[in-house]
């Protein structure tokens, strides 16, 4: 018989200086483990990784958006084969404090490399492979949306607003959603696709089963245009480059592009009244071209040719996964 159970946690870790240090718990037995415990009734898997952090360490950290890592494993309780899941996530710390709980005998702040030799499954040895991998990309975005963030004051001739609203979602992701420029709600709240056009492209999005959770979503320009006018040629120019970089950086497989300006800056196609719908293989990425949600707003038949066009990028990555 086989009983199936599911457990949530987190890779605690803090910065000390340049480096980046986790927090491991000593077991009874002396194996090295990290925060988890089972996901309790009622509760989600973040839920319950909050949870089991602050009682097992007396932390309550940050969770970094997005991220999280399924590891599963098998092992014997008696005469029953537990099929065991654990979702983690990774959660940084701002104190090297720990109140241990009475269920661990110790804790040690480790680095990467001492980590990876003390945490004896290969399972949790492959899950902090690519949380190491994935704090590097958030270090790195965060330095990049740093120096975007600084473009409107090395501009004499600046008329966008000159609050960034940077790209959200998975820095890992295979999918890229890439649109024109932020609207006035998006300015507001400093997120990229919020207000109706983002709500409307949600709703497109669930009706293909595509996960904007596990996507990457920004804008070909990043800073709100006044009155919603189009980038102008040399505002895009000034913005192409931080765009490229960050797709570099998530290194996407997928990415659709929303409507004129972004496919006409990333392939040089325009017309998407015959280009929608269209796939473009460039530099080892598949592009796909459909409509921007603000024209599918404007224009109910736009919204439905949106959807068929998502539907049919849908299958095509299913298929890719099959």
């Amino acid at each position: 018989m086989t009983v199936f159970e599911r457990s949530a946690g987190a890779f605690v870790f803090r910065r000390e200086g340049e480096g980046i240090l986790f927090l491991l718990l000593m077991k009874p037995n002396g194996d090295w483990d990290l925060p988890k415990g089972h996901i309790e009734k009622g509760e989600n898997a973040t839920e319950a990784a909050q949870r089991e952090i602050l009682e097992e360490t007396g932390i309550e950290p940050k969770f970094a958006a997005f991220f999280s890592k399924t590891t599963r494993y098998f092992f014997f309780r008696g005469k029953h084969r537990v099929s065991k899941t654990v979702k983690f996530f990774i959660a940084e710390a701002f104190s090297d404090s720990v109140s241990i709980s009475k269920e661990h005998k110790g804790y040690v702040w480790a680095g990467y490399e001492e980590s990876a030799q003390k945490l004896r499954f290969k399972d949790l040895v492959g899950a902090l492979r690519d949380v190491w991998s994935y704090i590097s990309r958030m270090n790195l975005m965060d330095a990049l949306n740093g120096e975007y963030a600084s473009l409107p004051g090395n501009s004499k001739t600046w008329d966008l607003s000159r609050r960034l609203v940077p790209g959200e979602g998975r820095l890992d992701a295979q999918l890229m959603l890439i649109g024109q420029a932020p609207g006035a709600n998006e300015d507001a709240e400093g997120r990229p696709f919020v207000g109706r056009s983002g709500r409307l492209l949600d709703s497109l999005l669930g009706k293909a089963h595509i996960r904007r959770d596990q996507a990457y979503i920004t804008s070909v320009v990043q800073f709100f245009p006044p009155a919603n006018r189009m980038p102008t040629d040399d505002e895009v120019g000034l913005c192409r480059p931080f765009l490229a970089r960050q797709m570099d950086l998530i290194s996407p497989r997928y990415v659709i592009l929303l409507g004129n300006l972004a496919s006409t800056a990333l392939l040089g196609i325009g017309e998407l009244e015959k280009n929608h719908g269209r796939i473009v293989e460039k530099g080892g990425i598949t592009y796909f071209i459909t409509f921007h949600p603000a024209a599918a707003l404007r224009f109910r038949d736009k919204a439905e040719l949106m959807l068929g066009d998502l539907r049919k990028f849908a299958a095509i990555m299913k298929k890719d996964h099959s």
